[in-house]
């Protein structure tokens, strides 16, 4: 035991004890309305989305107030805050005994969810009263009182049934208020604030407290709180209604099944704070992502039914989670996502010991906030697609993107880390420098950046790196955006003839090719624009352009008689969204070191992919329900009488678009530096490389975005009998991944090598998808194709970190007179501009990959010949990549290899 704790004798452990007890009480208040609810739904005939908002109300004031009650409990203690708190909560949750109208409860609720903040004044309180080498330990263990959702779930039922849902509700007022009382008489003030009252010191100032705020830093450790315990509290919410509805069981089973989750992402959360005390709270946070990705998956799996055709006949078979394998495996979700949280929240008081309550209320809120939030999207999804897994599927994508940030964020720490002082490394690699005035000085103010040294460490140290990663965290969801409308025809074509839309296969073919086509085009002129008008202007004015096609979609697909014409103008029109990735990608360049570019630019191009997999996913969604009610327009029969609202496929990135052009506009920076004429722009086309480049890009993205456009109606083609747009989006979303996960390897191994052995994968791949085609094997099909968009991820990645280094060896021999600064500048320049044009002219695989299916089936009955020639084709750039860069005699072999780079003329192209 630590002499801080041992000289303030067990008032630590009475502290914590206490504590951890209100705590408890509070949650079983917080979370009654996941029992409660069922009846009060019955009761006023509610929809499963009022039945979300319902009980995700409680859990929004409790989040919201978080970041005020720990502000609070810093300032006027946590003895006082919390005891207030839970008296308010207790008179609202006798109040709501008297409520007989749904909107009535909802107020009642509102008061009700003072109880969750009850997490920031404990969390506050709880770590003065610790060293920093027990916090984690001792959160840990406060934060178990997470078991008082199993205390809801599983006594709550049988009081219920037994006296009705009131009867739950006054008792637990009751036990709430009697708790209130206790922790005031027992409790004592912290020390902090008995030495504040000793001294007649002043707290600290609002604005002193909520400074930390505005590190980056703070978010990405809530939404690692959004989904470690804002998901539990959805789940412990919504876990009963989905016990009753797919396992047919009665309100006190469900009730008991579903506390062996709470149970489990309670109890253990001490054990988490334990294990991150002993190993770090990194590896925890791996191990909770990682795992929890991987059972997500599984709970996301709905009940299917299989028919295959056999040589002797159908062979039938399903594929289900039984009731005690789900319950299992709900048991080790809520156990990981136990040790997350306790991980969360063992940063905070070692990053910000002297801002634990701010700091922990902000983190704490969010959290809080996805257990409102997030009930409330099941319910949606759970309409929209009548899929009970709907929600796991949520879950399993919002664990993915804070396992992709978690792991892109710690390795640039650490490579930051190693290379100021590698035996200084401390236990979390994100701790280097975090409190270095220098490198947390306000970033640059005004829109351009007039000084701007990205290859000096010193200055990317100190403000660069905060400010490149800025412009790149806003120019990934406007990429993806666009991705998603150049691409949301390829599902839009597969639907069309469902509703009255009689065209051909070719014609059908030709809609899915043109925005490829519109959109290669496009990015040959969008790659010069960033040195004319900016990065931030231009990222702002192309992500608003997509709101054309977004409107065009949802008004023609409503009337069956839109000409074909109209059909074809807006397909053209969706290669605004084709084109913004060459400008994005030219942007981003400028803002990151040659030796960050590969990382950099894999994440912007990796997660906009995603764009495509997304829009894939979320389009099928949509258009089976009015999202938008009367405003979205009435919904379109199908053959069947089915409804369908088309129109979504458009209306529904509306809003993301808008949000993300004002982001772009008040966020992002333009780099004076960058500024250049097309003229200037235009030595590229006197490169060989830039051409050389451009044959290989087109191998990797040009496959990736060119399959995209055509797997969904090839697919439906090939497969009729299978539906085929459940899965193909599976397909993008892993080249999507793989692209931003592994720009390191580029980075890492070489580009040019890495290369060589992508184009080896694809032409083994492109032999693989035409076995299956033959053996009319859809699952080996989407395997070789799901295989295929994984390497083409690693070519996209490698492909555009060839580019830079590239430049960055020819510029000093092409143009010898500029000096080593100058030479720098300009291979920046061209790099950007060979970087934008190569994907102009490798987005053209959207448009000629597509048409060769449509052109081969036509005159052939079959895609097999196009696929000889994508073959081919993968051949040509394995040894154009060999040829030119990887042999020993190639431009980047020396590079690649560590070796000093020899002074021969034949390393180099002609100018």
């Amino acid at each position: 035991m630590s002499s801080h704790v041992r000289s303030l004798g067990n008032d630590p452990q009475r502290a914590l004890g206490l504590s951890t007890l209100a705590f408890a009480v509070c949650f079983a208040v917080w979370t009654i309305f996941g029992i409660i609810g069922i009846r009060i739904k019955s009761e006023l005939g509610l929809n499963d989305t009022q039945f979300g908002l319902l009980v995700g109300t409680p859990i929004l004031t409790g989040s919201l107030l978080r970041l005020l009650l720990g502000v609070w409990t810093d300032r006027y203690g946590g003895r006082a805050v919390f005891a207030v708190t839970m008296l308010a909560s207790a008179v609202s949750t006798m109040l709501l005994t008297y409520a007989v109208s749904y909107p009535a409860m909802l107020l009642a609720a509102l008061g009700l969810g003072l109880a969750g903040g009850g997490f920031a004044i404990g969390v506050a309180y709880v770590s003065k009263w610790y060293p920093p080498s027990r916090q984690g330990a001792a959160l840990g263990f406060f934060g178990m009182g997470n078991v008082g959702a199993f205390i809801t779930q599983s006594a709550a039922p049988f009081v219920m049934v037994a006296f009705g849902w009131q009867a739950v509700a006054r008792i637990w007022a009751l036990a709430l208020a009697a708790t209130a009382v206790l922790f005031f008489l027992l409790a004592k003030d912290d020390p902090e604030l008995a030495a504040r009252h000793k001294t007649g010191a002043r707290a600290k100032g609002l604005a002193e407290q909520l400074q930390p705020l505005g590190n980056e830093q703070v978010w990405r450790f809530s939404l690692y709180y959004f989904f470690v315990f804002g998901a539990f509290v959805a789940l412990a919410l919504w876990l009963p209604k989905y016990l009753i509805g797919v396992y047919g069981l009665d309100v006190k089973a469900a009730g008991v099944l579903a506390a062996t989750f709470s149970l489990s992402a309670s109890l253990f959360r001490a054990y988490g704070g334990i294990l991150s005390d002993r190993y770090g709270a990194r590896r925890i946070m791996y191990a909770t992502f990682g795992v929890s990705l991987l059972l997500l998956f599984m709970l996301s799996y709905p009940t299917t039914d299989y028919v295959i055709h056999g040589i002797k006949g159908d062979i039938r078979f399903s594929t289900s989670m039984g009731l005690v394998p789900f319950v299992l495996t709900v048991f080790v979700l809520g156990f990981f996502m136990a040790l997350g949280m306790a991980a969360v929240f063992k940063h905070i008081p070692v990053y910000y010991p002297d801002h634990v309550g701010p700091v922990g209320g902000l983190v704490g809120m969010v959290g809080g906030l996805g257990g409102f939030v997030l009930p409330i999207v099941f319910g949606v999804v759970s309409d929209l697609t009548g899929i009970w897994t709907s929600c796991f599927a949520v879950l399993f994508l919002l664990v993915g993107v804070a396992l992709a940030w978690m792991h892109g964020a710690i390795r640039q720490m650490e490579r930051k880390a190693n290379r100021i002082d590698p035996q200084a490394l401390p236990q979390l690699p994100e701790m280097i420098g975090l409190h270095d005035p220098v490198r947390h000085a306000p970033p640059t103010t005004g829109r351009v950046l007039a000084d701007w040294r990205p290859e000096d460490p010193a200055f990317w140290a100190a403000k660069g790196e905060g400010i490149a990663r800025r412009n790149l965290f806003l120019s990934i969801p406007a990429l993806l955006l666009a991705f998603a409308v150049w691409m949301v025809w390829s599902v839009v074509v597969a639907k069309l003839p469902l509703i009255g839309f009689d065209y051909t296969t070719d014609q059908l073919f030709w809609l899915a090719a043109l925005p490829g086509l519109s959109g290669a085009t496009l990015r040959i002129f969008y790659s010069f624009m960033v040195p004319v008008f900016g990065g931030r202007l231009w990222t702002t004015l192309s992500t608003a352009s997509l709101l054309i096609p977004a409107f065009g979609i949802g008004y023609a697909v409503q009337n069956p008689g839109t000409p074909y014409f109209i059909f074809l103008v807006l397909a053209l029109l969706c290669g605004f969204g084709g084109g913004n990735f060459a400008s994005s990608m030219a942007n981003i360049g400028f803002f990151f070191p040659t030796s960050r570019k590969g990382s950099a630019l894999a994440l912007n191009g990796g997660l906009g992919n995603l764009g495509v997999s997304a829009m894939q996913f979320l389009v099928p969604v949509v258009i089976t329900g009015g999202v938008f009610g009367t405003l979205g327009g009435e919904p379109q029969l199908t053959g069947t009488g089915a409804r369908l609202w088309l129109q979504n496929a458009g209306f529904v990135w509306v809003p993301f678009i808008i949000a993300s052009s004002l982001l772009a506009w008040f966020g992002m920076n333009d780099i004076a530096d960058a500024k250049a004429t097309f003229a200037e722009q235009a030595v590229i086309f006197q490169r060989r490389h830039t051409w050389l480049m451009c044959w290989l890009y087109t191998g990797t993205f040009g496959s990736f975005i060119g399959f995209s456009a055509s797997l969904p109606l090839l697919a439906k083609k090939e497969f009729p009998d299978v539906d085929a747009l459940k899965y193909v989006w599976i397909a993008p979303l892993v080249g999507a991944i793989s692209r931003a996960a592994t720009g390191w390897v580029a980075d890492r191994w070489g580009g040019a090598r890495v290369t060589l052995w992508v184009f080896m994968a694809m032409i083994a791949c492109t032999f693989g998808v035409m076995y299956s085609l033959d053996a009319k094997d859809f699952g080996g099909f989407l395997a070789m194709f799901i295989f295929m968009f994984f390497v083409t991820g690693i070519g996209n990645a490698s492909t555009f970190q060839m580019i830079p280094n590239i430049m960055r060896l020819e510029t000093p021999r092409l143009m010898p007179e500029l000096g080593p600064v100058e030479a720098e500048k300009q291979a920046g320049k061209e790099a950007a501009a060979i970087v934008g044009f190569t994907s102009a002219i490798a987005a053209y695989g959207a448009f000629y990959i597509p048409k060769a299916f449509g052109t081969s089936i036509t005159l052939t009955g079959s895609p097999q010949p196009a696929l000889w020639g994508f073959l081919l084709f993968y051949i040509s750039c394995a040894g154009l990549t060999w040829w030119a860069y990887a042999r020993r005699s190639g431009l980047l072999h020396a590079a690649e290899h560590g070796l000093p780079s020899p002074l021969s003329q034949t390393q180099g192209a002609p100018a």
